[in-house]
Protein backbone atom coordinates (compact mmCIF):
# COMPACT_ATOMS: atom_id res chain seq x y z
CA UNK A 1 0.00 0.00 0.00
CA UNK A 2 1.00 3.67 -0.40
CA UNK A 3 0.23 6.51 1.06
CA UNK A 4 0.07 10.09 -0.57
CA UNK A 5 0.17 13.57 1.83
CA UNK A 6 -0.95 16.01 -0.68
CA UNK A 7 0.75 19.42 -1.62
CA UNK A 8 0.96 21.82 -4.29
CA UNK A 9 1.57 19.90 -6.65
CA UNK A 10 0.26 16.62 -4.94
CA UNK A 11 3.59 14.74 -3.81
CA UNK A 12 4.03 10.64 -3.39
CA UNK A 13 5.45 9.66 0.03
CA UNK A 14 7.41 6.14 -0.19
CA UNK A 15 7.74 4.00 2.71
CA UNK A 16 6.09 6.16 5.19
CA UNK A 17 5.66 5.81 9.14
CA UNK A 18 7.48 3.10 11.21
CA UNK A 19 7.06 1.01 14.25
CA UNK A 20 5.01 3.31 17.15
CA UNK A 21 8.08 4.39 18.37
CA UNK A 22 9.49 5.05 14.90
CA UNK A 23 7.72 8.22 12.70
CA UNK A 24 4.26 6.37 13.23
CA UNK A 25 1.28 7.59 11.39
CA UNK A 26 -1.90 8.23 13.59
CA UNK A 27 -5.59 7.43 12.81
CA UNK A 28 -8.40 9.30 14.09
CA UNK A 29 -11.79 8.16 14.06
CA UNK A 30 -14.91 10.63 13.80
CA UNK A 31 -15.55 12.03 16.81
CA UNK A 32 -12.00 13.27 17.13
CA UNK A 33 -11.75 14.38 13.38
CA UNK A 34 -15.52 16.38 14.14
CA UNK A 35 -13.91 17.94 16.72
CA UNK A 36 -10.74 19.63 14.93
CA UNK A 37 -13.05 20.26 12.73
CA UNK A 38 -15.06 22.28 14.66
CA UNK A 39 -12.14 24.25 16.50
CA UNK A 40 -11.14 24.95 12.69
CA UNK A 41 -13.86 26.14 12.10
CA UNK A 42 -14.31 28.40 15.51
CA UNK A 43 -10.97 30.34 14.11
CA UNK A 44 -11.64 30.24 10.50
CA UNK A 45 -13.54 32.66 8.07
CA UNK A 46 -17.26 31.01 7.38
CA UNK A 47 -16.93 28.45 4.86
CA UNK A 48 -13.30 28.44 4.69
CA UNK A 49 -12.36 24.73 5.49
CA UNK A 50 -14.89 23.47 2.76
CA UNK A 51 -13.41 25.64 0.19
CA UNK A 52 -9.73 24.36 1.13
CA UNK A 53 -11.57 20.77 0.98
CA UNK A 54 -13.19 21.81 -2.47
CA UNK A 55 -10.04 23.11 -3.61
CA UNK A 56 -7.85 20.32 -2.33
CA UNK A 57 -10.54 17.71 -4.30
CA UNK A 58 -9.77 19.81 -7.11
CA UNK A 59 -6.35 19.61 -7.22
CA UNK A 60 -5.93 16.23 -6.84
CA UNK A 61 -8.20 15.23 -9.15
CA UNK A 62 -5.84 17.39 -12.01
CA UNK A 63 -3.27 15.41 -10.70
CA UNK A 64 -4.36 12.38 -11.27
CA UNK A 65 -6.22 12.91 -14.42
CA UNK A 66 -4.84 15.77 -16.08
CA UNK A 67 -6.43 14.86 -19.50
CA UNK A 68 -10.04 14.40 -18.03
CA UNK A 69 -12.67 16.73 -19.48
CA UNK A 70 -15.73 15.13 -18.18
CA UNK A 71 -15.61 14.83 -14.73
CA UNK A 72 -18.60 13.22 -13.03
CA UNK A 73 -19.10 14.50 -9.34
CA UNK A 74 -22.02 12.32 -7.18
CA UNK A 75 -22.74 14.76 -4.35
CA UNK A 76 -25.00 14.03 -1.34
CA UNK A 77 -27.17 16.40 0.62
CA UNK A 78 -24.52 16.97 3.50
CA UNK A 79 -20.77 18.66 3.79
CA UNK A 80 -19.46 16.09 1.94
CA UNK A 81 -21.64 16.69 -1.01
CA UNK A 82 -20.75 20.86 -0.55
CA UNK A 83 -16.83 19.59 -0.51
CA UNK A 84 -17.76 17.96 -3.87
CA UNK A 85 -19.56 21.36 -4.86
CA UNK A 86 -16.61 23.21 -4.10
CA UNK A 87 -14.61 21.12 -6.50
CA UNK A 88 -16.89 21.22 -9.44
CA UNK A 89 -16.57 25.18 -9.21
CA UNK A 90 -12.56 24.86 -9.56
CA UNK A 91 -12.62 22.27 -12.40
CA UNK A 92 -15.18 24.76 -14.27
CA UNK A 93 -13.21 27.66 -13.60
CA UNK A 94 -10.03 25.44 -15.02
CA UNK A 95 -11.76 24.60 -18.40
CA UNK A 96 -12.73 21.12 -17.22
CA UNK A 97 -16.57 20.10 -17.88
CA UNK A 98 -17.81 19.03 -14.35
CA UNK A 99 -21.42 17.57 -14.32
CA UNK A 100 -22.80 17.49 -10.65
CA UNK A 101 -25.67 15.14 -9.41
CA UNK A 102 -26.70 16.21 -6.30
CA UNK A 103 -29.08 15.19 -3.36
CA UNK A 104 -29.90 18.42 -1.54
CA UNK A 105 -32.24 21.16 -1.94
CA UNK A 106 -30.65 25.06 -1.56
CA UNK A 107 -33.11 25.53 1.19
CA UNK A 108 -32.67 22.49 3.37
CA UNK A 109 -28.91 22.05 3.24
CA UNK A 110 -26.22 22.75 5.66
CA UNK A 111 -24.83 26.83 5.36
CA UNK A 112 -21.34 25.93 4.13
CA UNK A 113 -22.61 23.15 1.57
CA UNK A 114 -25.52 26.10 0.20
CA UNK A 115 -22.93 28.64 -0.26
CA UNK A 116 -20.71 25.67 -2.16
CA UNK A 117 -23.80 25.38 -4.33
CA UNK A 118 -24.16 29.21 -5.21
CA UNK A 119 -20.55 29.59 -5.63
CA UNK A 120 -20.78 26.26 -8.53
CA UNK A 121 -23.88 27.71 -10.03
CA UNK A 122 -22.43 31.10 -10.43
CA UNK A 123 -19.37 29.37 -12.02
CA UNK A 124 -21.63 28.09 -14.69
CA UNK A 125 -21.63 24.40 -13.11
CA UNK A 126 -23.59 22.02 -15.07
CA UNK A 127 -26.33 20.49 -12.83
CA UNK A 128 -27.60 16.75 -13.59
CA UNK A 129 -30.48 14.52 -12.59
CA UNK A 130 -28.78 11.67 -14.32
CA UNK A 131 -24.91 11.02 -14.45
CA UNK A 132 -23.39 11.26 -18.06
CA UNK A 133 -23.53 8.77 -20.18
CA UNK A 134 -19.75 8.67 -20.25
CA UNK A 135 -17.12 10.21 -18.24
CA UNK A 136 -13.61 10.36 -17.62
CA UNK A 137 -12.87 10.47 -14.06
CA UNK A 138 -15.48 10.46 -10.94
CA UNK A 139 -16.23 12.08 -7.55
CA UNK A 140 -17.46 10.18 -4.55
CA UNK A 141 -19.30 13.15 -2.71
CA UNK A 142 -21.71 11.92 -1.53
CA UNK A 143 -21.55 10.82 2.34
CA UNK A 144 -17.91 10.70 3.70
CA UNK A 145 -17.60 10.23 6.95
CA UNK A 146 -21.25 11.56 7.26
CA UNK A 147 -21.88 7.70 6.69
CA UNK A 148 -20.05 6.36 9.55
CA UNK A 149 -21.45 5.77 12.99
CA UNK A 150 -19.84 8.12 15.51
CA UNK A 151 -17.51 6.55 18.33
CA UNK A 152 -16.23 3.35 17.55
CA UNK A 153 -19.48 1.40 17.08
CA UNK A 154 -19.89 -1.41 15.19
CA UNK A 155 -22.84 -0.45 13.41
CA UNK A 156 -23.31 -0.36 9.46
CA UNK A 157 -23.35 3.17 8.16
CA UNK A 158 -26.52 5.02 9.55
CA UNK A 159 -27.80 6.62 6.95
CA UNK A 160 -29.61 4.34 4.13
CA UNK A 161 -28.33 3.76 0.90
CA UNK A 162 -31.03 3.58 -1.37
CA UNK A 163 -32.73 5.12 -4.29
CA UNK A 164 -30.85 7.51 -6.59
CA UNK A 165 -28.12 7.04 -4.09
CA UNK A 166 -27.88 3.26 -4.38
CA UNK A 167 -28.09 4.17 -8.48
CA UNK A 168 -24.98 6.19 -8.33
CA UNK A 169 -23.05 4.18 -6.53
CA UNK A 170 -23.77 1.83 -8.72
CA UNK A 171 -22.81 3.63 -11.57
CA UNK A 172 -19.58 4.71 -10.40
CA UNK A 173 -18.61 1.40 -9.64
CA UNK A 174 -19.46 0.08 -13.01
CA UNK A 175 -17.47 2.50 -14.38
CA UNK A 176 -13.82 1.99 -16.19
CA UNK A 177 -13.19 5.88 -15.46
CA UNK A 178 -10.90 5.92 -12.04
CA UNK A 179 -13.07 7.45 -8.99
CA UNK A 180 -11.94 9.27 -6.49
CA UNK A 181 -13.62 9.30 -3.07
CA UNK A 182 -13.78 12.31 -1.18
CA UNK A 183 -12.98 11.45 2.70
CA UNK A 184 -13.93 7.95 1.99
CA UNK A 185 -16.16 5.82 -0.35
CA UNK A 186 -19.46 5.85 0.46
CA UNK A 187 -20.54 3.03 2.09
CA UNK A 188 -17.39 2.42 4.32
CA UNK A 189 -17.34 2.84 8.44
CA UNK A 190 -14.43 4.63 8.76
CA UNK A 191 -14.18 3.89 12.15
CA UNK A 192 -13.82 0.15 11.72
CA UNK A 193 -13.63 -0.28 8.13
CA UNK A 194 -16.93 -2.75 7.72
CA UNK A 195 -18.66 -1.69 4.10
CA UNK A 196 -22.58 -2.00 3.63
CA UNK A 197 -23.56 -4.11 0.60
CA UNK A 198 -23.81 -1.42 -1.60
CA UNK A 199 -19.97 0.59 -0.96
CA UNK A 200 -18.24 2.44 -3.62
CA UNK A 201 -15.02 0.64 -4.67
CA UNK A 202 -12.24 3.77 -5.25
CA UNK A 203 -9.39 4.09 -7.12
CA UNK A 204 -8.18 6.71 -4.41
CA UNK A 205 -9.62 8.14 -1.72
CA UNK A 206 -8.62 11.75 -0.02
CA UNK A 207 -8.74 11.91 3.51
CA UNK A 208 -9.47 15.24 4.59
CA UNK A 209 -8.26 16.94 8.11
CA UNK A 210 -7.01 12.74 9.35
CA UNK A 211 -6.67 9.58 7.93
CA UNK A 212 -9.19 7.49 9.71
CA UNK A 213 -8.32 3.57 10.71
CA UNK A 214 -11.62 2.04 8.58
CA UNK A 215 -9.46 3.02 5.40
CA UNK A 216 -6.53 0.59 6.10
CA UNK A 217 -8.27 -2.89 7.72
CA UNK A 218 -11.67 -5.00 7.14
CA UNK A 219 -13.00 -4.15 3.83
CA UNK A 220 -11.23 -0.34 3.72
CA UNK A 221 -8.22 -1.32 1.96
CA UNK A 222 -10.17 -2.69 -0.89
CA UNK A 223 -12.65 -0.14 -0.38
CA UNK A 224 -10.42 2.78 -0.63
CA UNK A 225 -7.79 2.27 -3.51
CA UNK A 226 -4.75 4.37 -2.56
CA UNK A 227 -5.06 6.74 -0.32
CA UNK A 228 -4.13 10.90 0.37
CA UNK A 229 -4.05 12.94 3.36
CA UNK A 230 -4.81 16.64 3.27
CA UNK A 231 -5.08 18.15 6.51
CA UNK A 232 -6.72 21.03 5.45
CA UNK A 233 -4.47 23.14 7.86
CA UNK A 234 -5.27 21.56 11.08
CA UNK A 235 -3.59 19.91 13.58
CA UNK A 236 -4.10 17.74 16.20
CA UNK A 237 -2.06 16.36 19.87
CA UNK A 238 -5.17 13.79 21.07
CA UNK A 239 -3.93 10.33 21.36
CA UNK A 240 -4.84 8.55 18.45
CA UNK A 241 -7.36 5.63 17.82
CA UNK A 242 -4.55 3.72 16.28
CA UNK A 243 -1.61 3.75 14.24
CA UNK A 244 -0.10 2.96 10.73
CA UNK A 245 2.56 0.88 10.96
CA UNK A 246 5.84 1.36 8.70
CA UNK A 247 9.30 0.00 8.31
CA UNK A 248 11.10 -1.42 11.43
CA UNK A 249 14.74 0.19 11.89
CA UNK A 250 16.97 -2.52 10.62
CA UNK A 251 18.59 -4.49 12.86
CA UNK A 252 22.38 -4.30 13.30
CA UNK A 253 23.98 -7.37 13.95
CA UNK A 254 27.54 -6.65 15.53
CA UNK A 255 30.69 -8.13 14.26
CA UNK A 256 31.57 -9.06 17.83
CA UNK A 257 28.53 -11.13 17.94
CA UNK A 258 27.85 -15.22 18.07
CA UNK A 259 24.69 -17.49 17.64
CA UNK A 260 23.48 -16.73 21.42
CA UNK A 261 23.34 -13.23 20.53
CA UNK A 262 20.48 -13.58 18.46
CA UNK A 263 18.30 -15.84 20.73
CA UNK A 264 17.04 -19.69 20.46
CA UNK A 265 13.71 -20.22 19.15
CA UNK A 266 12.12 -24.05 19.47
CA UNK A 267 9.15 -24.64 16.99
CA UNK A 268 6.63 -27.31 18.54
CA UNK A 269 4.19 -28.48 16.67
CA UNK A 270 3.54 -30.98 13.28
CA UNK A 271 1.23 -33.46 14.69
CA UNK A 272 0.81 -36.26 11.96
CA UNK A 273 -0.05 -35.28 8.49
CA UNK A 274 0.79 -31.21 9.66
CA UNK A 275 4.28 -31.29 9.78
CA UNK A 276 5.11 -29.24 7.43
CA UNK A 277 3.41 -26.44 8.82
CA UNK A 278 6.26 -26.41 11.81
CA UNK A 279 8.94 -27.10 9.58
CA UNK A 280 7.98 -23.86 7.44
CA UNK A 281 7.50 -22.35 10.93
CA UNK A 282 11.21 -23.17 11.72
CA UNK A 283 12.50 -22.23 8.64
CA UNK A 284 11.27 -19.06 8.51
CA UNK A 285 12.32 -18.49 12.26
CA UNK A 286 16.10 -19.34 10.89
CA UNK A 287 15.88 -17.45 7.66
CA UNK A 288 14.65 -14.37 10.03
CA UNK A 289 17.90 -14.25 12.10
CA UNK A 290 17.50 -16.53 15.48
CA UNK A 291 20.58 -17.41 16.60
CA UNK A 292 19.76 -21.23 16.63
CA UNK A 293 16.29 -23.30 15.88
CA UNK A 294 15.45 -26.52 17.38
CA UNK A 295 11.93 -28.27 16.53
CA UNK A 296 10.01 -30.79 18.40
CA UNK A 297 7.01 -32.80 16.10
CA UNK A 298 4.23 -33.96 17.48
CA UNK A 299 4.48 -37.15 14.91
CA UNK A 300 6.72 -39.73 16.70
CA UNK A 301 7.07 -41.45 13.28
CA UNK A 302 8.48 -38.13 11.35
CA UNK A 303 11.59 -38.21 10.13
CA UNK A 304 14.01 -36.01 12.78
CA UNK A 305 15.84 -33.89 9.97
CA UNK A 306 14.91 -31.88 7.53
CA UNK A 307 17.03 -32.55 4.44
CA UNK A 308 16.50 -29.23 2.91
CA UNK A 309 17.35 -27.29 5.99
CA UNK A 310 19.90 -29.22 7.84
CA UNK A 311 20.68 -26.29 10.31
CA UNK A 312 16.99 -27.09 12.12
CA UNK A 313 17.93 -29.08 15.62
CA UNK A 314 15.25 -31.95 16.30
CA UNK A 315 14.62 -32.61 19.95
CA UNK A 316 12.26 -33.88 22.55
CA UNK A 317 10.18 -31.33 24.43
CA UNK A 318 11.71 -32.43 27.67
CA UNK A 319 15.23 -31.69 26.10
CA UNK A 320 14.60 -27.90 25.77
CA UNK A 321 15.40 -25.45 28.09
CA UNK A 322 12.04 -23.61 27.60
CA UNK A 323 12.73 -20.90 30.58
CA UNK A 324 15.59 -19.71 28.19
CA UNK A 325 13.44 -19.94 24.25
CA UNK A 326 11.10 -17.99 22.51
CA UNK A 327 8.66 -21.29 22.02
CA UNK A 328 6.93 -21.00 18.55
CA UNK A 329 3.58 -23.67 19.06
CA UNK A 330 0.17 -24.69 17.59
CA UNK A 331 2.15 -25.09 13.92
CA UNK A 332 0.19 -27.94 12.57
CA UNK A 333 -0.30 -29.23 16.16
CA UNK A 334 -4.37 -30.40 15.98
CA UNK A 335 -5.56 -31.92 19.15
CA UNK A 336 -2.11 -33.01 19.91
CA UNK A 337 -1.12 -29.75 20.75
CA UNK A 338 -2.98 -29.23 24.49
CA UNK A 339 -0.69 -31.65 26.48
CA UNK A 340 2.97 -29.84 25.31
CA UNK A 341 0.95 -26.43 25.60
CA UNK A 342 0.14 -26.62 29.17
CA UNK A 343 4.21 -27.00 29.90
CA UNK A 344 4.93 -24.02 27.20
CA UNK A 345 2.90 -21.58 28.90
CA UNK A 346 4.37 -22.21 32.44
CA UNK A 347 7.79 -22.81 31.47
CA UNK A 348 8.40 -20.75 28.30
CA UNK A 349 10.23 -17.31 28.74
CA UNK A 350 8.82 -15.90 25.60
CA UNK A 351 5.59 -17.41 23.81
CA UNK A 352 4.56 -16.93 20.26
CA UNK A 353 1.21 -19.25 19.42
CA UNK A 354 -0.68 -20.06 16.64
CA UNK A 355 -3.09 -22.26 15.24
CA UNK A 356 -3.72 -25.37 17.31
CA UNK A 357 -2.36 -23.39 20.34
CA UNK A 358 -5.12 -21.05 19.99
CA UNK A 359 -7.77 -23.63 19.24
CA UNK A 360 -6.50 -25.47 21.99
CA UNK A 361 -6.69 -22.52 24.56
CA UNK A 362 -10.19 -21.45 23.79
CA UNK A 363 -11.51 -25.05 24.47
CA UNK A 364 -9.54 -24.97 27.80
CA UNK A 365 -10.06 -22.95 30.32
CA UNK A 366 -7.40 -23.96 32.19
CA UNK A 367 -5.06 -22.97 29.63
CA UNK A 368 -6.45 -19.40 29.57
CA UNK A 369 -5.75 -19.36 33.15
CA UNK A 370 -2.37 -19.96 32.42
CA UNK A 371 -1.67 -17.41 29.58
CA UNK A 372 -3.28 -14.83 31.70
CA UNK A 373 -0.71 -15.47 34.41
CA UNK A 374 2.31 -15.36 32.34
CA UNK A 375 2.42 -11.49 32.26
CA UNK A 376 2.99 -10.99 36.28
CA UNK A 377 5.96 -13.73 36.02
CA UNK A 378 7.56 -11.32 33.32
CA UNK A 379 6.73 -13.57 30.51
CA UNK A 380 5.93 -12.12 27.08
CA UNK A 381 3.15 -14.25 24.87
CA UNK A 382 2.39 -13.50 20.92
CA UNK A 383 -1.10 -14.87 20.00
CA UNK A 384 -1.45 -14.61 16.21
CA UNK A 385 -5.21 -15.39 15.53
CA UNK A 386 -6.91 -15.35 12.20
CA UNK A 387 -10.42 -13.87 12.12
CA UNK A 388 -11.84 -17.56 13.05
CA UNK A 389 -9.08 -18.50 15.77
CA UNK A 390 -9.86 -15.19 17.49
CA UNK A 391 -13.75 -15.85 17.16
CA UNK A 392 -13.45 -18.96 19.23
CA UNK A 393 -11.22 -17.40 21.89
CA UNK A 394 -13.97 -14.96 22.23
CA UNK A 395 -16.86 -17.12 21.87
CA UNK A 396 -17.89 -15.13 19.14
CA UNK A 397 -18.50 -15.14 15.45
CA UNK A 398 -15.99 -13.99 12.68
CA UNK A 399 -18.24 -11.94 11.37
CA UNK A 400 -18.55 -10.37 14.77
CA UNK A 401 -15.04 -10.31 14.85
CA UNK A 402 -14.75 -8.38 11.35
CA UNK A 403 -17.28 -6.40 12.37
CA UNK A 404 -14.86 -4.62 14.64
CA UNK A 405 -11.23 -5.86 14.84
CA UNK A 406 -9.50 -3.01 16.66
CA UNK A 407 -11.76 -3.59 19.26
CA UNK A 408 -12.01 -7.59 18.90
CA UNK A 409 -7.48 -7.30 19.15
CA UNK A 410 -7.76 -4.81 22.45
CA UNK A 411 -10.59 -7.36 23.95
CA UNK A 412 -8.32 -10.18 23.56
CA UNK A 413 -5.12 -8.63 24.42
CA UNK A 414 -6.88 -7.78 27.93
CA UNK A 415 -8.91 -10.75 28.82
CA UNK A 416 -5.36 -12.65 27.79
CA UNK A 417 -2.65 -10.19 28.89
CA UNK A 418 -0.95 -10.35 25.76
CA UNK A 419 0.21 -8.85 22.41
CA UNK A 420 -2.35 -10.20 19.45
CA UNK A 421 -1.72 -10.04 16.44
CA UNK A 422 -5.17 -10.28 14.19
CA UNK A 423 -4.55 -11.25 10.76
CA UNK A 424 -6.49 -10.53 7.68
CA UNK A 425 -6.67 -7.04 5.16
CA UNK A 426 -5.25 -4.47 7.07
CA UNK A 427 -4.03 -6.52 10.07
CA UNK A 428 -4.02 -5.36 13.76
CA UNK A 429 -1.38 -5.54 16.47
CA UNK A 430 -2.41 -5.19 20.06
CA UNK A 431 -1.27 -5.23 23.51
CA UNK A 432 -2.58 -4.23 27.03
CA UNK A 433 -1.79 -0.30 27.89
CA UNK A 434 -0.70 0.50 23.87
CA UNK A 435 -2.69 2.04 21.33
CA UNK A 436 -3.51 -0.65 18.58
CA UNK A 437 -0.94 -0.73 15.28
CA UNK A 438 -2.85 -1.15 12.09
CA UNK A 439 0.02 -2.95 9.49
CA UNK A 440 -0.24 -1.81 5.97
CA UNK A 441 1.70 -4.03 4.18
CA UNK A 442 0.99 -7.43 2.34
CA UNK A 443 -1.49 -8.38 -0.68
CA UNK A 444 -3.40 -11.57 -1.65
CA UNK A 445 -0.66 -13.27 -2.61
CA UNK A 446 -0.38 -14.07 1.10
CA UNK A 447 -3.91 -16.35 0.57
CA UNK A 448 -2.20 -19.49 -0.01
CA UNK A 449 -1.60 -22.22 2.61
CA UNK A 450 1.25 -22.14 4.83
CA UNK A 451 1.85 -18.01 5.15
CA UNK A 452 0.62 -17.77 8.55
CA UNK A 453 3.30 -20.66 9.98
CA UNK A 454 5.63 -18.19 8.11
CA UNK A 455 4.63 -15.77 9.89
CA UNK A 456 4.27 -17.40 13.75
CA UNK A 457 8.07 -18.19 12.69
CA UNK A 458 8.90 -14.91 12.13
CA UNK A 459 7.30 -13.70 14.77
CA UNK A 460 9.04 -15.98 17.28
CA UNK A 461 12.91 -14.78 15.24
CA UNK A 462 12.41 -11.64 16.27
CA UNK A 463 10.69 -11.85 19.77
CA UNK A 464 14.01 -14.27 19.97
CA UNK A 465 16.27 -11.50 18.42
CA UNK A 466 15.46 -8.74 20.51
CA UNK A 467 15.62 -10.45 23.60
CA UNK A 468 18.88 -12.28 22.65
CA UNK A 469 20.73 -9.11 22.88
CA UNK A 470 19.94 -8.57 26.69
CA UNK A 471 19.06 -4.77 26.34
CA UNK A 472 16.09 -5.15 28.09
CA UNK A 473 14.66 -6.40 31.69
CA UNK A 474 11.64 -7.94 32.58
CA UNK A 475 9.99 -5.24 32.84
CA UNK A 476 10.22 -4.88 29.27
CA UNK A 477 9.44 -7.64 27.92
CA UNK A 478 5.36 -6.28 27.50
CA UNK A 479 6.89 -3.56 24.81
CA UNK A 480 9.56 -5.65 23.54
CA UNK A 481 6.43 -8.17 22.21
CA UNK A 482 4.97 -6.00 20.99
CA UNK A 483 7.32 -3.86 18.97
CA UNK A 484 8.93 -7.65 18.03
CA UNK A 485 5.23 -8.54 16.13
CA UNK A 486 4.81 -4.81 14.31
CA UNK A 487 8.14 -5.21 12.85
CA UNK A 488 7.23 -9.28 12.39
CA UNK A 489 4.20 -8.39 10.40
CA UNK A 490 4.98 -5.36 8.41
CA UNK A 491 8.51 -7.55 7.14
CA UNK A 492 6.07 -10.39 6.19
CA UNK A 493 3.77 -8.33 4.54
CA UNK A 494 6.43 -6.53 2.64
CA UNK A 495 8.29 -9.71 1.12
CA UNK A 496 4.86 -10.39 -0.21
CA UNK A 497 4.37 -6.84 -1.53
CA UNK A 498 8.00 -7.26 -3.12
CA UNK A 499 7.19 -10.47 -4.65
CA UNK A 500 8.04 -10.88 -8.67
CA UNK A 501 4.93 -11.38 -10.95
CA UNK A 502 6.43 -15.32 -11.34
CA UNK A 503 6.71 -17.38 -9.72
CA UNK A 504 3.65 -17.36 -7.59
CA UNK A 505 4.18 -17.07 -3.88
CA UNK A 506 4.44 -20.05 -1.97
CA UNK A 507 5.03 -20.84 1.94
CA UNK A 508 8.10 -22.49 1.63
CA UNK A 509 9.68 -19.50 -0.58
CA UNK A 510 8.68 -17.29 1.14
CA UNK A 511 10.62 -18.42 4.39
CA UNK A 512 13.36 -18.32 2.36
CA UNK A 513 13.45 -14.46 1.22
CA UNK A 514 13.25 -13.54 4.72
CA UNK A 515 16.80 -14.07 4.73
CA UNK A 516 17.71 -12.14 1.79
CA UNK A 517 17.22 -15.16 -1.02
CA UNK A 518 15.32 -13.98 -4.00
CA UNK A 519 11.74 -15.35 -5.11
Amino acid sequence: MTLHFTAEPPQRVLGFGGAPSHRAVPLYGTVTTRSIEQLAQATLAPHALMQRAGLSVARLTLALAPHAQTIWLACGPGNNGGDGLEAAMHLRQWGKSPVVTWLGLPDRTPADAKTAWQRAVDAGVTFALQPPGQFDFGIDALLGIGASTLASSDALPVRAIDGRMADWINSLNAARAPVLAVDAPTGLNVNTGQASALCVQASHTLSLVTLKPGLFTADGRDASGEIWLDTLGTACSDQPHAWLAGPPLPVQRRHASHKGSYGDVAVVGGAPGMTGAALLAARAALHAGAGRVFVTLLDAAAVAVDRQQPELMFRRLEALDLAAMTVVCGCGGATAMAEPLSKILTSAAHAVIDADGLNAIAADPQLRVKLAGRAAKGQSTILTPHPLEAARLLATSTAQIQQNRLRAAMQIASEMGCTVVLKGSGTVIAAPGQVPVINPTGNARLATAGTGDVLAGLVGARLATLFGKGAVGASDGAALAFRAACEAVYLHGQAADQWPTEPALTASALARILGGEKA
